[in-house]
């Protein structure tokens, strides 16, 4: 994938996972704007491309405002002249059960998931059918937007709201030929490290560099920020020009599809459904089969078929 002469900014890309999509879009050519509210952090990133020869620079803000999204992109056109992508990556966590999550819980994770997501990627836009060359909208969400996920209601309903966005935006900017897709990844990073059954795992391949095994990658997706990185890297390229409107899932050795909501069971009574016909036909009926909610339970293999 050759990014050379294209532009991208990335969010929340001092560590973990926007460090990764960083440094991929450096190492295919492109010019990038590393964005976060480390500075030291930032600077790291900036001097880990540079000193490979790749171009990049830091630009020092909390992503949620429209001030810090104008600043963002007026970075990227003032020191390379253009944008042709934004990966909107910024996030935080304030994990709490809905009886104990608090209005500034809520806000705090909207606020930099959800509102920084929009505002960023409307000043892209903007900046973008200006340009009229197209351009790559990729929005980073997450498996607990797609499922749920326990002690998450603020990052589940953002994730969720982005990948709505990128469908709905997908079709407004299909015209100025900028796609819009959301990515749904699953890496090793201080947030997968909480879950008790990885967080040995992650460990152990910290300490010794060894590879994580076979059931890992594949059953579960679960790989290191490095293996996502090329999916973002597609995204912006020329090649993904027909992809859009999409969320797409990976992690490990796993590329998946996500599916869109549709109607799984209809069922239709004359002159409408009054409450007790809903209630005598629900279980045979349109019930009888009930989608799932959540993420599901690691499934760890035995220990010998672990060796296997």
């Amino acid at each position: 994938m050759d990014l050379s002469g294209k532009v991208a900014v990335v969010t929340g890309a001092g560590r973990g996972l926007g460090r990764a999509y960083a440094g991929a879009l450096a190492a295919a050519g492109a010019a990038v704007v590393v964005n976060d509210v480390d500075g030291e952090a930032a600077a790291q990133v900036v001097g880990a491309i540079t000193a490979e020869g790749g171009r990049a620079r830091s630009a020092v803000a909390p992503v949620g405002s429209a001030e810090v999204a104008d600043l963002l992109v007026a970075t990227a056109v003032e020191e390379y002249g253009r944008l042709d992508v934004m990966v909107t990556n910024a996030g935080i966590l304030r994990d709490r059960v809905l009886w104990k999550m608090s209005d500034d819980d809520f806000d705090a994770v909207i606020d930099v998931h959800l509102r920084g997501t929009f505002t960023c990627a409307r000043a892209a836009a903007v900046r973008m059918r200006e340009q009229g060359t197209g351009g790559r909208l990729i929005l980073i969400s997450s498996p607990a937007g797609q499922r749920g996920n326990f002690g998450q209601t603020n990052y589940a309903a953002a994730k969720a709201g982005i990948v709505a966005m990128a469908r709905t935006w997908a079709m407004e900017l299909a015209r100025a030929d900028i796609t819009v897709n959301a990515v749904v990844p699953v890496a090793a990073t201080e947030m997968t490290k909480s879950i008790p059954v990885f967080a040995p795992i992650i460990e152990e391949a910290e300490r010794t560099g060894a590879p994580f095994p076979e059931w890992l990658r594949k059953d579960e997706g679960l790989g290191t920020a490095g293996d996502v990185a090329g999916l973002v890297v597609f995204l912006a390229s020329d090649a993904s020009a027909g992809v859009t409107g999409q969320a797409i899932g990976i992690g490990g050795d796993r590329l998946a599809l996500w599916s869109h909501p549709a109607e799984k069971a209809v069922a239709f009574a004359d002159g409408g459904w009054t409450a007790e016909a809903i209630a005598a036909s629900w279980q045979p009926g349109v019930g009888a089969e009930p989608e799932t909610y959540g993420i599901p339970a690691p499934k760890v293999p035995a220990p010998e078929a672990q060796g296997a």
